[in-house]
């Protein structure tokens, strides 16, 4: 087995299926889009090529812009929420009574589509019968917000579905990195008369810097292209204030057959993608290597 397994040939054998699919499923997509984005493209008829103008108009976009920035805006929201998920799964990986029950609780909205989860909040936030607006009437307030309707909170409105639906995505991933340190660093801090605040700080966030980064990668990269849970909720209203980068570019690949333009956003969203992905691993690459495991 192990002669087989050092011989680079079969070696290159048996990874050329995977590669053949990668390159089949993602790089090509994503040749053809760059490539789409270079035309003026209804989706269906003759391609003109255009050169660079799609890429020219973009920066000239101000409905790009302003979607972008709810973009960022979400990205934000969502590296600021990973705090919240961080402190609760120092609670329940701090062996408290019942911590398997509120583990598989915060679990339940991954179980959810996001067509659910959007039908759900949209009745929570429902004007007159919504259950957020009755709580708020019942203690007084006699003209409660409009949530999905009101241009300066609609953005804020969505961010508390899509903060609840990722919550046990990131606990679990918390929890599972903070269960793996050992018991025996934990136990000698304490000794040494450590305080719970001590502990977390100094001894499992260093240990589990590596994760952290990860998932603030994967928040800032989901929160770019993220397009569901908005395009049903509110698709993209009132008048854009909740639009994001990837509602607007389906809009103008599907609805105005703007195709080629679609896939110049597309393109751009990639490549915004890969700079903020190599920004945050350049930002916290020299604090892992600082941590002393």
């Amino acid at each position: 087995m192990n002669k087989i397994m050092s011989d680079k040939k079969i070696i290159a054998l048996y990874t050329l299926p995977a590669l053949i699919l990668l390159l089949i499923l993602i790089y090509v997509p994503i040749v053809l889009t760059g490539y789409y984005g270079l035309m003026d493209w209804d989706g269906i008829g003759p391609m003109t090529f255009i050169g660079l103008d799609n890429y020219k108009a973009l920066i000239s976009d101000h409905l790009f812009w302003n979607s972008a920035y709810h973009s960022l805006l979400l990205a934000i929201f969502s590296v600021l929420s990973l705090i919240i998920y961080l402190a609760i799964s120092l609670v329940l990986a701090s062996q408290i009574k019942g911590a398997d029950v509120f583990r598989k609780i915060y679990l339940i909205p991954m179980l959810l589509s996001s067509v659910a989860i959007a039908q759900l909040w949209m009745r929570i936030y429902h004007p007159s019968n919504g259950v957020m607006n009755r709580f708020l009437t019942s203690i007084g307030i006699e003209n409660p917000p409009l949530w999905l309707s009101d241009t300066s909170l609609v953005l804020f409105a969505i961010f508390v579905p899509i903060l609840w639906q990722y919550a046990g995505f990131y606990i679990i991933i918390y929890y599972a990195a903070l269960r793996n340190i050992p018991n025996e660093l934990v136990e000698a801090a304490r000794i040494d008369g450590a305080t719970p605040f001590q502990i977390a700080y100094k001894i499992k966030l260093p240990l589990i810097s590596g994760v952290i980064k990860v998932t603030i990668v994967l928040a800032v990269i989901g929160s770019l292209k993220y397009f569901d849970l908005i395009y049903v909720m509110t698709d993209g209203g009132p008048n854009g204030a909740s639009e994001v980068m990837a509602s607007y570019m389906y809009k103008l690949a599907f609805r105005t057959n703007d195709f080629g333009y679609g896939s110049a956003i597309g393109f751009f969203l990639l490549i915004l993608i890969l700079l903020v992905t190599y920004l945050i691993r350049k930002l916290t690459t020299s604090r892992e290597d600082n941590v002393q495991y």
